[in-house]
């Protein structure tokens, strides 16, 4: 496989891709993109070799609705790496170590009423396990899919998503790990012209926990929403990184996660980049990223970033807020008779209600504030002083 010029890149979208493993140089975290990763939790991801594999998980799915089909595709089917070329060596050691990558279909121009559900799991933590899916909606076709991972397992894995013209997709993604579980992801996300994709990630579980989301345009009127939610726990590392490039006229995103932490060294990242090029006239954008932090002892880093190569846009705009439990709202709860824990389980639930009412699923939704909520009553450690919070917003405008 080709690899792109040694260079050091001008922007990120000239980053360095290949499928081979040894074109990435070793990590030793000092690098930008791997700053805020702990590695030594990352187990052998960082510098395992693929072929001495031994973790496993298992793909699991009831009935399919008509229009939809789930099958293998070998290494040597041409769908297979031709959304997502790995931007780093951990991706690379997952498309390596895959072997057969999951393929999920949708018929051209298949509208499917329920949503499809999809679960992998892991058995053990021990060794490391490989992963690769590959998600096709044909052309005008309307899907949800939801795609949860549970269980044990120190997992590197890539999924490529090809929304085709005029598609619509609703993509789901829960990683509700153990607590012992180590998984490094990269998703990206192709729109064809006028096609659609709304992505709601979902992180509770898990050791350490870094999910990197891209999106690329092929046609002008593609529209991108990226949402998250995420609860870090005492110990817990949930790192999300998105990168959205607008290279295409025409085209929309939005970007919206928000994360709440509780307990000694829960730790959070989130870092948003949005690329608009030269050739991107009539690109509307916006992101942003609040956290909560529910107890002294956690951290929150939060960086967006925008690049914008020509003035001809419709709007281009970034938030990040950061703190802690608002002294008013508690206030106003307790003064009308509701007690102090009930009070914050209200405020947290508040917190999330936006993003989990976006998950077109009642069933989960519920499952998931239910989760939400124990974790909260689970927390180990006392509510942090309130009224400590900042924000850095970007101008928003075509000029």
């Amino acid at each position: 496989m080709t690899t792109q010029a040694s260079a050091p890149p001008s922007t990120k979208s000239q980053a360095l891709r290949s499928y081979d493993v040894a074109d990435f140089p070793a990590l030793t975290g000092l690098e930008e993109e791997w700053r805020f990763t702990p590695l030594k939790r990352l187990r052998g991801l960082v510098g395992g070799d693929a072929q001495a594999a031994t973790g496993v998980v298992r793909h699991e799915h009831g009935d399919l609705p008509a229009g939809v089909t789930v099958s293998r595709a070998g290494a040597d089917d041409p769908r297979v790496g031709s959304v997502l070329t790995p931007v780093d060596r951990v991706s690379a050691l997952a498309y390596g170590g895959a072997g057969q990558a999951l393929l999920v279909e949708v018929a051209r121009e298949a509208v499917v009423a329920e949503p499809v559900r999809l679960r992998v799991v892991g058995d053990s933590a021990e060794g490391l396990a490989f992963g690769h899916t590959f998600v096709e909606v044909g052309r005008f076709a309307e899907v949800t899919l939801v795609l949860e991972h549970a269980g044990s397992a120190t997992l590197a894995d890539n999924v490529e998503v090809s929304v085709a013209d005029g598609a619509k997709l609703t993509l789901v993604t829960v990683a509700d790990w153990a607590a012992d579980a180590v998984q490094a992801q990269h998703l990206k996300i192709r729109l064809g012209r006028d096609a659609k994709a709304v992505h709601v990630q979902v992180t509770l579980g898990g050791d350490l926990v870094r999910q990197y989301t891209s999106v690329e345009y092929t046609g002008r009127g593609g529209e991108a929403e990226l949402y998250g939610l995420y609860f870090a726990d005492g110990g817990q590392h949930l790192e999300h990184r998105q990168l959205v490039d607008h290279n295409v006229p025409d085209c929309r995103s939005y970007v919206g996660y928000r994360g709440a932490l509780q307990g000694a060294d829960a730790h959070t990242v989130w870092v948003g980049d949005v690329l608009i090029g030269a050739g991107a006239t009539g690109t509307e954008t916006y992101e942003i990223n609040r956290n909560l932090l529910l107890s002294d002892g956690a951290r929150a880093d939060s960086v967006p970033n925008l690049e914008i190569e020509t003035g001809e846009i419709a709007g281009a705009g970034h938030a990040s807020a950061t703190g802690r439990f608002d002294d008013e709202q508690l206030f106003y709860l307790m003064a009308r008779g509701i007690p102090e824990s009930e009070a914050r389980r209200l405020v947290v639930r508040g917190f999330f209600a936006e993003l989990i009412n976006k998950i077109p699923v009642e069933e989960l939704r519920e499952r998931l504030g239910d989760a939400i909520e124990a974790r909260l009553a689970s927390g180990r450690s006392e509510l942090a002083s309130p009224a400590l919070a900042s924000e850095d917003v970007a101008a928003k405008g075509g000029a």
